[in-house]
């Protein structure tokens, strides 16, 4: 709040600032940091750390820039792809996690607003709807669920990557875009893509990587209507809504782009979620592929009580990047407490 959120995010429920005030909070939040006496650095991309036999050296930048510290706190993100190579070829130790992937899907958000209000939608004291789905497969036992849900909001490219097609999905404060969209994703366990460290980052590119050719490779995406995907076909553009992922997409068979396992946890959701929110599985209702980041494919292994990372003195992983957290506010705690650990260990009070 004192960065710029609403006042409201004290004591709302689901408290939202929307992406266009956030912006403005976060550089708030850099020139705090700043007068604090910290520093921030844009271009900067850690290319190395050096360990020595107490733990860590320094830090290399840019392949050249070396900063001595015998303490680093790492707060990676979930997409810091080149980093997970970098520490696991310095022996920091590591292990493939469970995470999920899957598709986004767009509905009228005055849908929604029926579904979960009757006659009151509508209402203006009331505030757009959302909703929280969750499947198990009778037959696997693999789960689905609806994750980060955006009323009022758009469906967002995320690639990190050249030639990549990634789905994310975000609001502006006032959630008026006419649009609901929420990703459905689906359980994914080390073993369906093996018990390699990486093994689940490497999936994960795949699935991007045929986004991106599905979608005509110039980061177009890949969308399919319900209707076409539980029918197994495809090139429908009957769409229930207006897609709203830019820079645009091209209609394909989301099957081509996603596993199996995928599609097949999907195609029995699907249903499933109609019969909670009846009309959810609009023959016209728009899903674009893919959503593969929700959570880290892989975890950097520490001690409970320290944070400190496995036989790494000096390093402490935290976060959603560093496989311990499973969203914005989970991450945020998690490097508070990593921080008071660092202080219990080590400052006389």
């Amino acid at each position: 709040v004192a960065a710029g959120a609403p006042e409201e995010i004290r004591y709302l429920h689901k408290p939202h600032i929307g992406t266009d005030i956030l912006r403005e909070v976060v550089r708030n939040i850099r020139k705090e940091i700043i007068r604090l006496g910290g520093t921030v650095r844009f271009g900067a991309q850690v290319t190395d750390i050096e360990l020595g036999e107490e733990g860590v050296e320094a830090v290399i930048v840019n392949d050249e820039e070396r900063i001595d510290a015998d303490v680093v706190f790492f707060g990676i993100g979930h997409s810091a792809r080149d980093t997970y190579r970098m520490l696991l070829s310095r022996g920091v130790a590591m292990e493939a996690k469970p995470f999920a992937m899957g598709v986004r899907i767009e509905h009228p958000q005055s849908f929604i607003d029926r579904a979960q209000y009757g006659e009151d939608a509508g209402n203006p004291r009331l505030p757009v709807a959302d909703y929280a789905l969750t499947y198990k497969d009778p037959a696997t036992g693999r789960g689905a669920y609806s994750f980060c849900m955006c009323p009022g909001g758009f469906v967002v490219a995320a690639a990190s990557e050249k030639e990549r097609v990634v789905t994310n999905g975000m609001s502006n404060y006032r959630r008026d875009s006419g649009i609901a969209n929420s990703a459905l994703l689906v359980q994914v366990a080390p073993a369906d893509f093996g018990q390699e460290v990486l093994a689940g980052m490497a999936l994960q590119q795949e699935l991007e990587g045929l986004a991106f050719a599905l979608g005509g490779r110039d980061y177009f995406a890949p969308v399919q209507t319900v209707g076409d995907f539980l029918k197994g076909r495809s090139g429908s553009t009957d769409f229930l809504t207006k897609p709203t992922y830019a820079p645009g997409v091209r209609a394909a068979d989301l099957h081509r782009c996603l596993p199996d396992f995928i599609t097949k946890t999907l195609t029995g959701a699907l249903p499933y979620f109609d019969r909670k929110i009846p009309g959810f599985a609009d023959a016209g209702a728009i899903m674009t592929g893919v959503e593969t980041r929700s959570s880290a494919p892989c975890r950097i292994r520490r001690d409970r009580e320290t944070f400190v990372a496995e036989a790494t003195p000096g390093l402490y992983p935290m976060g959603e990047g560093a496989g311990y957290a499973g969203g914005i506010m989970s991450a945020a705690v998690d490097g508070m407490k990593a921080a008071l650990a660092f202080l219990h260990q080590n400052v006389q009070y």
